[in-house]
C-alpha cells in the first residue's frame, strides 16, 4: 500500500491500524542535535486522545509514546526516529455484524474496491485512529519550528450555525470544544449533545495559525506553499474543504480590496497592512501569519439505521456500533497544527538549499 508518507526532507512514514497490537511513525530527516522533549511529544498526544471529554469518542486510550529509535541521551542523532504507540483498548468484536456490509460515508466499498480484501476493526488503516502517529511526528516537527521562533495555534472557528465572535486564545484550551469564544463554546457544547442524544453528528470548521514564518518558503510551480499545505490537510480523515487566507470569501472581492498594501514596518521588514492572501504570494511565504481553515464532514459512523448493501450488492439495513465521535472538531485541531508543521519544517530545510 502506497503512500503512507509525507514530506520531502523531513518525511514521514505511518503505521499501523486502529484495532493492531500498536501504531506509529517513522521520521526521516531530522537534523541531529535537536534535544527533543518527550514531554511536549505527549502533550500534544493527549491533545489528540479519545475519551478526553463528552464531546469525543468513549474509547480510552493512554495514547503513551514510546522512542524507540534516533534519539540518544536526549537528543536527535540524525537517523530515523521511530515512535510508537500501543493500542490498548479496542473492541473489535464491535464491528464483527458489519464486516460484510458497507457502512455509508466510510471507506469500507472503496477499500474493498481496490484491494480486494479489508480490515474491517473500526475500519482498519482507513480510520481517524492513525492520525496519532502525525500528531507525534508533528509534535517533533514543532520543536524545530520554535527554535526558529515559529509557533502554530488552532482552534474550533464555527460549526453548524455558530461561529465564534471573539477570539481569545487563551481560552481555547479551557473548553473541551477549543472554540476561542467561551459563550459559543457553550452552545457547541448543548448542540454536540443534542445531536448525539439524536444518534447523530456535526461537523464544523477548524482554523489554523503559524506565526513567525520567515518569507521565501515554499516552490513557485508545483510546490507552491499552498498546495502542499492543502495537500497536507486533505489528507486528514474528514476533511472535505481547505482555504487558505480569505479563502472562497474573495469572490465577493475587487482587486482593490482583495490585494494586500506592502508596508515598511518598524523593525525595517517588509509587510502587508491586510492580509487577505494568508500569509503566501506566488506559492511562497510573504512573513505574514499564514491562515488555513479546514472544514470537516460531520462523522460518518452514527447510531441511527441506515440503507446499504453486503458485499454481495444485497439490500441491507445498519446500525453502526461502537465508540465514535459525535464530532470530529476538538481533536481536528491538534491534528491539524500537526500537519501545517510537517509542511512548514520540511520547507525551511528546503529552503536552506535555494541560495549560496
Amino acid at each position: 500500500m502506497p503512500g503512507n508518507s509525507f514530506g520531502t526532507l523531513f518525511r514521514i512514514t505511518t503505521w499501523g491500524e486502529s484495532h493492531g497490537p500498536a501504531l506509529g511513525v517513522v521520521i526521516d530527516g531530522c537534523p541531529a542535535g535537536l534535544e527533543l522533549d518527550l514531554a511536549e511529544i505527549q502533550a500534544q498526544l493527549d491533545r489528540r486522545r479519545v475519551g478526553q471529554s463528552r464531546v469525543t469518542s468513549a474509547r480510552r486510550e493512554p495514547d503513551e509514546v514510546e522512542i524507540l529509535s534516533g534519539v540518544f541521551e536526549g537528543q536527535t542523532t540524525g537517523t530515523p526516529i521511530s515512535l510508537l504507540i500501543r493500542n490498548t483498548n479496542a473492541k473489535s468484536g464491535d464491528y464483527d455484524a458489519i464486516k460484510d456490509v458497507y457502512r455509508p460515508g466510510h471507506a469500507d466499498y472503496t477499500y474493498d474496491a481496490k484491494y480486494g480484501f479489508r480490515d474491517h476493526r473500526g475500519g482498519g488503516r482507513s480510520s481517524a485512529r492513525e492520525t496519532a502517529a502525525r500528531v507525534a511526528a508533528g509534535a517533533v516537527a514543532r520543536q524545530i519550528l520554535a527554535r526558529m521562533g515559529i509557533s502554530l495555534i488552532g482552534y474550533t472557528s464555527s460549526m453548524a450555525h455558530l461561529s465564534a465572535q471573539v477570539i481569545d486564545e487563551a481560552e481555547i484550551e479551557r473548553n473541551i470544544m477549543r472554540c476561542p469564544d467561551a459563550a459559543v463554546a457553550a452552545e457547541m457544547v448543548a448542540l454536540v449533545e443534542s445531536a448525539r442524544h439524536e444518534r447523530d453528528s456535526l461537523g464544523g470548521v477548524v482554523e489554523v495559525r503559524a506565526r513567525g514564518v520567515p518569507p521565501g518558503l515554499g516552490e513557485p510551480v508545483f510546490d507552491k506553499l499552498d498546495a502542499l499545505i492543502g495537500h497536507a490537510m486533505f489528507s486528514i480523515p474528514a476533511v472535505k474543504a481547505v482555504e487558505i487566507g480569505a479563502g472562497v470569501e474573495v469572490a465577493r472581492l475587487r482587486g482593490s480590496q482583495n490585494n494586500d498594501p506592502f508596508e515598511l514596518r518598524p523593525d525595517g521588514s517588509i509587510g502587508t497592512t491586510t492580509n487577505h492572501a494568508g500569509g503566501i504570494l506566488g506559492g511562497i511565504s510573504s512573513g505574514s501569519e499564514i491562515v488555513v481553515r479546514l472544514t470537516a464532514k460531520p462523522p460518518a459512523s452514527i447510531a441511527q439505521e441506515q440503507q446499504t448493501v453486503n458485499a454481495a450488492g444485497e439490500p441491507a439495513t445498519i446500525v453502526v456500533k461502537g465508540r465514535h465521535d459525535p464530532t470530529v472538531l476538538p481533536r481536528l485541531v491538534p491534528v491539524a497544527e500537526a500537519m501545517l508543521a510537517l509542511v512548514l519544517v520540511d520547507c525551511v530545510l528546503q529552503s536552506r538549499a535555494t541560495r549560496l
